[in-house]
C-alpha cells in the first residue's frame, strides 16, 4: 500500500500489518458498479485512486445518489457487519480500491485497535457528511444546494491531491448525476448552474468545475469546510 496525498499515512508497524491483511486491490474503469444494492459484499474497500458515487435505486427506477467517494474512504463496510448492501457504489472515474476480505474485519480490530479507531473516526465523519445532504435537501435553496455541492467536491479533492490549488476540479459530473444528487429537475439543475456561473460563483462544465471565489461561494452555500484533521489511510 502506498501512500495517498493528503492522507495520514499508517505507522510502520500497520503498515506491514495491512501488506499482508489486504486481499489484493480491483481496478474500475468509469461506469463499473463495484457493490450492488441489496447484495451482499464478501470485501471491504479502501479508495486508493479516483472518484466514485454512492446511491440508492427505486422500485420504479428512481435514483438518488447519497454521496460522492474520494482516496481514503470506505466502500462496502455494511458487508464487514453482514448486512447486504442497502446501496450501490460506482466508478465516476477510473478508480483503484484495496480490498480486504470482511470476516477478517474481527481480526483487524482486535490486532489493531487504533485501525479500528480510524474506520470508526471515517464511519463519523461520513455520518456528518450525510447531516449536511439532509440539510441541503430539506432547507438549502436551489442556488445553495448547487453551490455546496461544488465547494464541497473542491474541498474533498484538494485535500485528497486530486484537485490543483486554483480551484479546479477536472471531473466528469453529468447535469443528471447532480440533478440525482440534489433533488432538483433537469431543468431547473441547469438553470442553477447558469445563474451560478453569471454570479461568478461557479463555472461547472461538462468535464470541469471551476469555484473562482472560494470564499464567496462558501458563504453562499453556507459551507464551513472539512476541517483540519488528516484523514487517515487504512
Amino acid at each position: 500500500m502506498t501512500a495517498c496525498p493528503g492522507l495520514r499515512p499508517l505507522e510502520p508497524r500497520q503498515l506491514a500489518y495491512m501488506e499482508g491483511f489486504k486481499d489484493g486491490e480491483t481496478a474500475l474503469e468509469s461506469g463499473d458498479v463495484l457493490i450492488d444494492q441489496g447484495e451482499q459484499s464478501h470485501r471491504l474497500y479502501t479508495v486508493i485512486e479516483g472518484v466514485l458515487i454512492r446511491y440508492r435505486t427505486l422500485d420504479d427506477g428512481r435514483r438518488q445518489i447519497v454521496s460522492f467517494m474520494f482516496p481514503g474512504d470506505l466502500a462496502g463496510l455494511q458487508g464487514a457487519f453482514d448486512e447486504p448492501a442497502s446501496h450501490s457504489v460506482e466508478a465516476l472515474t477510473e478508480a483503484r480500491l484495496c480490498r480486504f476480505k470482511r470476516h477478517d474485519f474481527v481480526e483487524l480490530i482486535a490486532t489493531h485497535p487504533r485501525l479500528g479507531y480510524d474506520m470508526t473516526w471515517l464511519a463519523a465523519k461520513e455520518e456528518t457528511a450525510l447531516e449536511e445532504h439532509i440539510v441541503a435537501l430539506g432547507q438549502r435553496s436551489a442556488r445553495e444546494r448547487v453551490a455546496y455541492l461544488a465547494v464541497w467536491l473542491l474541498d474533498r479533492a484538494l485535500a485528497t491531491g486530486i484537485a490543483a490549488r486554483d480551484n479546479v476540479l477536472h471531473l466528469s459530473i453529468k447535469q443528471s448525476q447532480v440533478a440525482d444528487m440534489l433533488g432538483l429537475s433537469l431543468v431547473h439543475t441547469n438553470r442553477t448552474m447558469r445563474q451560478l456561473e453569471r454570479e461568478g460563483l461557479v463555472v461547472w462544465k461538462s468535464r470541469e468545475i471551476c469555484v473562482p471565489d472560494m470564499d464567496a461561494a462558501c458563504e453562499v452555500a453556507q459551507f464551513s469546510g472539512q476541517g483540519t484533521s488528516l484523514r487517515p489511510f487504512i
